[in-house]
């Protein structure tokens, strides 16, 4: 098992993972111009926006460390629970919505082995549309002990890429850190058959801290 987890890290704000090919240039930018800026006053009419989106981007891109919640299955995202449905394989979908404010990093809901990890191309609509369903995605399937559990990580119309930490066959811990969706969209977990949400829709949810399953 990892050591990323929560609970065996002191608490602190990192950056995350895979951030870099779209923070790196802004970070060179705002620099260039605030250099400039010094030299031209019309170099700060560029600088000031380039520091504020640096900025955001910083806050953005956080990945606070977390004390792990109790429970079985935790939330795998930070957002909101936008729908809770029902499959007909007996399993129960729960949708949670990540919005550009949210934390983008992801985490394993209960500890098990990753059994695949795959990219699944498709289109960029708002993740709270109902056709969202086929935007592009990975969906991820883990063996856990309470069986087999299907995470899904869906891209909306401004998140463009989502960035897996890990591959088949991976290890992980409860709350582990296992990939990102740049700038929000939805994180979708099936409970699987027996398994009922603690959650309901609207309810504010942090992945690695709120439970999902009602025990």
């Amino acid at each position: 098992m990892s050591n990323d987890s929560p609970s065996h890290s002191r608490r602190r704000v990192r950056l995350a993972r895979g951030v870099s090919p779209w923070l790196a240039p802004t970070v060179a930018a705002t620099a260039v111009s605030a250099v400039l800026a010094r030299r031209s006053r019309p170099w700060v009419l560029a600088a000031a926006p380039l520091t504020a989106l640096t900025g955001a981007m910083l806050w953005f891109f956080r990945d606070p460390d977390r004390d792990l919640g109790t429970g079985v299955v935790l939330s795998p995202a930070d957002g909101v629970v936008q729908s809770i449905d029902p499959q007909p394989d007996g399993r129960t979908r729960v949708a949670i919505f990540m919005s550009p404010l949210n934390v983008h990093v992801n985490r394993a809901p209960l500890e098990g082995t990753v059994t695949s990890v795959r990219h699944v191309p498709g289109g960029f609509r708002p993740a709270f549309n109902k056709d969202s369903d086929q935007n592009e995605r990975v969906v991820w399937h883990f063996e856990t002990p309470i069986g087999e559990l299907e995470l899904v990580q869906i891209a909306g119309a401004v998140a463009r890429r989502i960035v897996p930490y890990l591959g088949m066959g991976a290890k992980v811990s409860q709350g582990e850190r296992i990939g990102l969706i740049r700038f929000g969209s939805r994180v979708d977990i099936y409970l699987p058959e027996g398994i009922a949400p603690a959650v309901s829709v609207g309810q504010r949810t942090t992945a690695g801290v709120t439970r999902i399953d009602h025990g």
